[in-house]
């Protein structure tokens, strides 16, 4: 869940949108491992800092957890009526060129990963002809994408697009209802429209009694600038995306782009849903999507070795010992500038071996280019920490920065350990965090 207010645009506001964005899906994410944590995060807008409270979120376990492709998202979205390019899912390069060949037309091939970059790393490709749609699916299938091997591409028409703009709705803690937020900017991550033009992105939240009406969501666009002939179109679209949101158990659902064609035709060209896995008992079908956790070699790895770990995208991994803890962690290395690369908890009470083993699994990310350690001791004692840390510098990668932050039991001990082997630590979280953040940016 995220906590979202509504005011003008400020630095804090950034903060706002790119936790809601981002940190959003990864802490949903971590409710998998935890049935009570302590800790609901909350942005003060007025002083733009992030602040723990001590709010008692009563968060499920569940043995289920969906993940949803592309093509599953869209294949949502067009049983509210909301347009999108026809297309199919293909295996192999012979079902890609036989697709596209039905489509008679120019194609987009696009890997169906659990990922986001799929353009950047080569997962999306262009096909005019069924010949070259078939040589395209080649490529694709079968290619590596952030540790993820890609097994089925969604082969789609290409459309002539004109204009690209961005469609999300997420859940709001502070409100309790779903928060709709619009930009002009579509086509590119949120993030990075929150970080440079923030008054492009508009908020509204959706009153649960009557749900998002067609003059609210026409007036939402109608702020955001999207320009008149998409207001009428996407306004239907915004309205259908509300009530899909809502009637799928939905905690995100985002369409980036909603392009405008050439043609005049407004469609949802990409989509993203994830369903809350406690509303399972009521999406039978959608639970039944869910694919096997190698899905995530990294994830799968942990579970069999026992490690509570979760893979996110950036390149900062985190250990740290205690689910809240950790949580907090990610979110001040994000504070900082940094983009954590996981969540991993050693839990209490770990050994010397225990933190050796976690580093060392962090390490095989290919992702990871440093590494930020976060303690508190009480029943994990501080020389642990730092003996299990020593003993993974022969293991880990020549030159990765690791950062150390111990406090509580034998943190003193465990300090004067890692300076006599030269490693580095942190005062306190913050400038562990901002420690190892420059270490990772001087790494680029």
């Amino acid at each position: 869940m995220v906590t979202i207010h509504s005011s003008k645009f400020s630095q804090s506001a950034i903060l706002d949108t790119l936790f809601a964005r981002v940190l959003a899906y990864q802490y949903y994410r971590l409710a998998y491992f935890t049935t009570h944590l302590w800790g609901a995060y909350y942005f003060s807008r007025g002083q733009g800092k992030a602040l723990l409270l001590p709010y008692k979120t009563n968060i499920l376990r569940s043995e289920s957890h969906v993940k949803i492709h592309e093509y599953q998202a869209k294949d949502i979205l067009a049983r509210y009526g909301i347009p999108i390019q026809p297309g199919r899912i293909a295996y192999t390069p012979e079902e890609a060129e036989e697709i596209a060949r039905e489509l008679d037309g120019p194609v987009v091939i696009k890997a169906q990963v659990y990922v986001g970059g799929r353009g950047k790393a080569g997962g999306i490709q262009f096909g005019d002809t069924p010949g070259q749609a078939r040589a395209a699916a080649a490529k694709v299938l079968g290619m590596d994408i952030k540790g993820l091997t890609v097994e089925k591409v969604l082969v789609v028409s290409k459309l002539d697009i004109k204009e690209e703009y961005y469609l999300g709705i997420i859940l709001d803690r502070k409100s309790q209802a779903p928060v709709v937020m619009i930009s002009k900017a579509g086509g590119i991550d949120i993030e990075e429209v929150a970080a440079t033009t923030p008054e492009k992105i508009i908020q509204y939240t959706i009153d649960m009694r009557w749900g998002l009406r067609p003059f609210e969501a026409r007036n939402i666009l109608h702020r955001a600038g999207l320009p008149h002939q998409v207001i009428a179109k996407g306004g239907a679209i915004l309205t259908a995306l509300a009530r899909a949101f809502i009637e799928s158990d939905a905690s995100l659902a985002e369409i980036n782009p909603l392009a405008l064609t050439a043609d005049g035709q407004v469609q949802a060209a990409d989509a993203k849903i994830l369903i809350d896995d406690n509303g399972l008992f009521r999406q039978k079908e959608y639970a039944a999507w869910a694919e096997s956790e190698e899905s995530n070699p990294l994830e799968f790895e942990a579970k069999q070795e026992g490690l509570t770990y979760v893979k996110l995208d950036g390149d900062v991994g985190i250990i740290g010992n205690g689910a809240g803890l950790v949580m907090t962690t990610l979110d001040m290395v994000a504070r900082v500038g940094g983009k954590p690369a996981n969540f991993l908890d050693i839990g209490g009470g770990a050994k010397a071996e225990v933190m050796r083993k976690a580093l060392t699994f962090v390490a095989r990310d290919p992702q990871v280019k440093g590494i930020l350690v976060n303690i508190f001791g009480g029943i994990t004692r501080g020389e642990e920490v730092a003996k299990g840390v020593i003993m993974a510098q022969t293991e880990l990668p020549q030159g990765m920065p690791i950062v150390v932050r111990l406090s509580g039991t034998g943190a003193e001990e465990g300090k004067a350990m890692l300076k006599d082997a030269g490693l580095d630590w942190g005062k306190d979280m913050r400038e562990a965090a901002q420690k190892i953040v420059e270490a990772v940016e001087s790494m680029e």
